[in-house]
């Protein structure tokens, strides 16, 4: 037979894709243009929040294993460069592997080492001036303007120490809770370590088992949106590096000079905030002029903030662009947004790994909303911010 009984009748999925076969009703056209634009974007939109609202549930509900593998990607990405440099210097991959690992152990080792040292050189001295500081206060309130008298503060003092006692009850009683959270945050450092290791020794291998999941067409577009997004995270941990390193020298020899106690402590909370961009340092560097304002007086407290502030603008302005150049942009409200939506969502956690996730997101969609892996190009628009890196130039 010939006639339209021969033609192809197709899929569902090609009749919806077929605007002509469309039916039309009079209640469809009397509604606006706008109105069906703006409710099409309003289920896609409610269609894609549900995804992330799945994702993020399942994301809680597996965070003893999500966090240790985001830790082990984050440390990948710091000691990639190092690695990929022994790598090209014919040093054996299990060779680069174990002067990598045992190097970081080594460092941090050897940090917590100076860390406790200082504690418990100055702790006696560190109690005296805090007693000494607390007692001071106290002369301030029943002098100053406030009128407050010795009966007043014996009343706070008292119900601050039945409020610490109830604490301490709640502590005894939840013993087991905590032994259970020391196990857990146990098993996350040997399974972070154990996905290290594996990254490092078989990460091109995992990509491309992890590729296989996609269907065939798709590959391509993931592999270079994969590729793109971990240039940038690789980026993005060199750059905080950097960063933290700064902060903490700065920061951390200010303190010293400046006779404040913990110098060595501060340095080393000031490294580790560092890596929440902005949001840390802020509150690490806050951390330094109270100890100076508590234990050295507000003159040294002044100079104190000095410190912290010129370090930060000497990093952020000078420093950070001369040796990054224009290799991560980030914009300051874009990087609050992220890491305190990421707190509110996971706590500290959220926030360490808010940045890294967004720059990632940020630069696949731009890859894929570009076809990159199409045109072969670098992609050069940005949706939050602009993270991924500048080709290196070819040396002649």
């Amino acid at each position: 037979m010939s006639g339209s009984d021969d033609k192809p009748r197709g899929s569902l999925f090609d009749a919806i894709r077929d605007r002509s076969r469309v039916i039309s009703t009079e209640t469809s056209e009397a509604v606006p243009h706008g109105l069906r634009v703006a409710t099409a974007y309003s289920w896609r939109f409610l269609v894609l929040a549900a995804a992330i609202g799945v994702a993020v549930w399942l994301v809680i509900q597996l965070k003893l294993l999500v966090i240790p593998l985001l830790i082990a990607i984050l440390i990948t990405a710091l000691l990639w460069p190092a690695f990929a440099w022994l790598l090209r210097h014919n040093v054996p991959r299990w060779l680069a592997i174990v002067i990598s690992v045992v190097g970081t152990l080594a460092i941090v080792t050897g940090l917590l080492w100076l860390v406790v040292w200082q504690i418990m050189a100055q702790w006696d001295s560190v109690q005296a001036s805090t007693e000494a500081a607390i007692e001071q206060f106290r002369q301030w309130l029943l002098s100053g303007p406030f009128d407050i008298s010795a009966t007043d503060i014996d009343g706070w003092l008292k119900t601050a120490g039945a409020f610490l006692q109830e604490q301490a009850e709640l502590l005894w009683t939840g013993a087991l809770a905590i032994g259970t959270t020391i196990g857990h945050v146990a098993t996350g450092a040997v399974l972070s370590l154990f996905i290290l290791l594996c990254l490092l020794a078989d990460g091109g291998g995992i990509w491309r088992w992890t590729l296989r999941l996609f269907p065939k067409k798709a590959r391509p577009a993931a592999d270079g949106a994969g590729r793109a997004g971990w240039i940038t995270v690789v980026n993005y941990a060199r750059t905080q590096l950097l960063v933290a390193t700064i902060d903490a020298v700065g920061i951390g020899l200010g303190a010293a000079l400046l006779g404040v106690p913990l110098a060595i402590p501060v340095a080393v909370l000031v490294f580790l905030g560092a890596f929440v961009p902005i949001v840390g340092a802020v509150v690490t560097g806050t951390v330094a002029v109270f100890l100076a304002l508590v234990y050295n007086g507000p003159w040294i407290a002044l100079w104190m903030l000095v410190v912290v502030l010129g370090v930060q603008q000497l990093e952020g302005h000078v420093l950070q662009p001369l040796l990054m150049g224009s290799a991560v942009k980030v914009h300051p409200l874009a990087v609050v947004l992220v890491v305190a939506g990421g707190a509110m969502i996971a706590g500290i956690p959220g926030a360490l790994f808010a940045v890294p996730l967004a720059a990632f997101v940020n630069v696949v969609a731009v890859y894929i909303g570009e076809r990159a892996w199409v045109t072969g190009e670098r992609p050069t628009g940005d949706f939050i911010w602009s993270t991924v890196p500048r080709p290196r130039r070819s040396r002649s």
